[in-house]
């Protein structure tokens, strides 16, 4: 009996606060200044920081799990959008605990899957020479970055990290706790740390 009653306020918990987490994300992006379209899904608490200079644009149908109770795969944390640059997420997408930094251009297209705890980073954060990093107003001035795209109905993986200057082609599935530190063809499976070539698609 005590656990039947525990599952159900358990239950209940859950259903109201579903009630209030897609207005919260609607009035954080919105103070952030975010375009994005009403038919917004969130489930969870999101963290979005989006500077002056950082714009960000969603198309339709963004559906987004973040944090603990919303993505039950371990090392789930909050979906973070951190945004200095330009960050564009197209229709009918899909992301877990996912954690995007964009400091120049980051592009998602439609259809896209992003899996638990997937992190998309444009820039390398620190400049890879030594001297330089000793001078921290040098250090992120001289970091590395690249654009990153994503296109049409690609598949990630949970865990995956996918770093600076990288285009995922069309369709294409990248296999869970990849590293992509390159381009990957439309239509084709890569996975691994880095990620490599495994099989061309359906």
């Amino acid at each position: 009996m005590v656990t039947f009653i525990y599952k159900g306020i358990r239950k209940i918990k859950r259903i109201l606060l579903s009630y209030f987490h897609t207005p919260y994300a609607k009035l954080v992006f919105y103070l952030n200044g975010v375009k994005f379209s009403n038919n917004l899904s969130v489930r969870g608490i999101v963290k979005i920081f989006v500077t002056r200079r950082g714009k960000v644009i969603i198309g339709k149908n963004l559906s987004i799990n973040s944090g603990f109770n919303h993505n039950i795969i371990g090392r789930q944390q909050k979906t973070i959008f951190w945004v200095e640059g330009k960050l564009i997420i197209g229709n009918n997408v899909g992301m877990s605990s996912t954690a995007i930094v964009c400091n120049h251009e980051i592009e998602i297209g439609n259809d896209v899957t992003i899996g638990g705890n997937t992190v998309i980073y444009d820039t390398d954060f620190h400049t890879l020479d030594a001297t330089l990093r000793m001078d921290k107003s040098k250090d992120k001035l001289y970091a590395k970055w690249g654009k990153v795209r994503i296109k049409d109905s690609v598949f990630i993986g949970a865990h995956t990290t996918i770093l600076k200057g990288v285009t995922i082609g069309e369709n294409s599935i990248v296999g869970a706790c990849s590293v992509i530190t390159k381009d990957i063809p439309s239509n084709e499976i890569w996975a691994g740390n880095p990620a490599q070539f495994i099989k061309k698609g359906k």
